[in-house]
C-alpha cells in the first residue's frame, strides 16, 4: 500500500469504532435483502461521515458467498422475479441505435438508473444475475421493486461517440419517465463515459447524480459541468486497485468535498479493481444520491 493510500486509511481509522453499513442506508427505496448484502462493517469513517473503509475479506466476500468462486452466487442471494420485466432491446433516439438490457416498466418509472460496463464487456455484463455475487440481481430487485428503470447499455467505444450514446440514452429515459430521476452509474474504463457526460451541460442536467466504480481518475472533472451543478457524486474503490489508483481517486473526492460538492468515498480495505461491482451497497448509495 502507497503512502499516501496508507495516510488515507490512517486517518479513517482514528474516527470512529467499526460499525455496520446498514445504518447508513436511510432513504426512499425500500430494503431488499439487506441482510445479505447491507451486513458489511465499516472499519473507520471521517469527514462527518463522507468517507468510509469497509471491511472487505476475499475468502469471505468471494468463496463464501459463491457456491462457485467468481462465477456462480448461492442461490439465496438471487430473487429472479425482475426476469418478467427483463428485456435486450434496441432504443432509438436522436438518430442514434443503442442496444441496452432493461429491467422494468418501459416508460412511467419512477427513476432510473443505467450502468456503464468497462473494457470487453457489453449490455450482457449489466444482466447477469449470478455472477459478482449477485449484485447486479440487487440492483434489478430494487429498481423494479421500487417502481424504477434499470437500463444496461452496450457501449461500442469510450470516446465521445459513446459518450453521445449514452448521453442520448439519458435524455430518452428523462423524457419516457416525465422528468424523474436519471442516476448514471460507470465502473473502470467506463468512468471514461460518465466524464465525458458530466463535461455535457445539457446531459449533465438530465442527471440527478452520479456513481463511479472503481473509475480511473479525471484530473478536470471538478472543472465539468455535473460538478458546477453541485450534483451528487459516490466514489467506491479497492485500496489495492492496480489498474486505477484509489490514492488518485480520493484525492479528487477531497477536493470535491473541499469544494462543496454532495460527494462520498467508500474505501475496501485489501479490494482490488473488480471489488467494488461486488460489494458496492446499491440500496445505500441509491439512498444517499435520491435525499442530495
Amino acid at each position: 500500500m502507497s503512502t499516501a493510500l496508507f495516510t488515507f486509511c490512517t486517518l479513517f481509522c482514528l474516527s470512529v469504532a467499526a460499525m455496520p453499513a446498514s445504518a447508513q442506508t436511510s432513504g426512499p427505496l425500500k430494503p431488499f435483502k439487506d441482510d445479505l448484502f447491507s451486513a458489511q462493517t465499516v472499519l473507520s469513517t471521517s469527514d462527518k461521515g463522507s468517507s468510509q473503509v469497509i471491511e472487505y475479506q476475499e475468502m469471505r466476500d468471494i468463496n463464501g458467498r459463491d457456491e462457485i468462486p467468481e462465477q456462480r452466487v448461492k442461490r439465496q442471494y438471487v430473487d429472479l422475479a425482475p426476469k418478467s420485466l427483463q428485456e435486450l432491446e434496441t432504443i432509438s433516439v436522436g438518430g442514434r441505435s443503442i442496444d441496452v438490457g432493461r429491467v422494468g416498466r418501459a416508460s412511467g418509472q419512477a427513476f432510473t438508473v443505467i450502468f456503464i460496463h468497462g473494457r470487453g464487456g457489453d449490455r450482457r455484463l449489466g444482466m447477469k444475475d449470478y455472477t459478482f455475487g449477485g449484485n447486479f440481481n440487487r440492483l434489478k430487485n430494487l429498481a423494479v421493486e421500487n417502481g424504477g428503470t434499470y437500463y444496461a447499455p452496450s457501449v461500442k467505444t469510450f470516446d465521445q461517440n459513446g459518450v453521445a450514446d449514452v448521453s442520448a440514452l439519458i435524455a430518452d429515459a428523462k423524457a419516457k419517465s416525465g422528468g424523474k430521476p436519471v442516476i448514471l452509474a460507470c465502473a473502470s474504463m467506463g468512468s471514461f463515459i460518465c466524464y465525458g457526460i458530466s463535461r455535457d451541460a445539457i446531459a449533465a442536467g438530465d442527471l440527478k447524480g452520479m456513481v463511479i466504480l472503481g473509475g480511473a481518475v479525471d484530473p478536470d472533472f471538478s472543472k465539468s459541468a455535473l460538478i458546477k451543478a453541485k450534483k451528487p457524486v459516490y466514489f467506491t474503490h479497492g485500496s489495492l486497485d492496480k489498474v486505477y489508483s484509489a490514492d488518485q481517486q480520493a484525492s479528487i473526492f477531497r477536493a470535491l468535498l473541499k469544494a462543496g460538492v454532495p460527494t462520498r468515498f467508500t474505501l475496501f480495505q485489501t479490494g482490488t479493481h473488480g471489488t467494488p461491482v461486488r460489494m458496492t451497497d446499491w440500496r445505500a448509495v441509491l439512498n444517499w444520491i435520491f435525499v442530495h
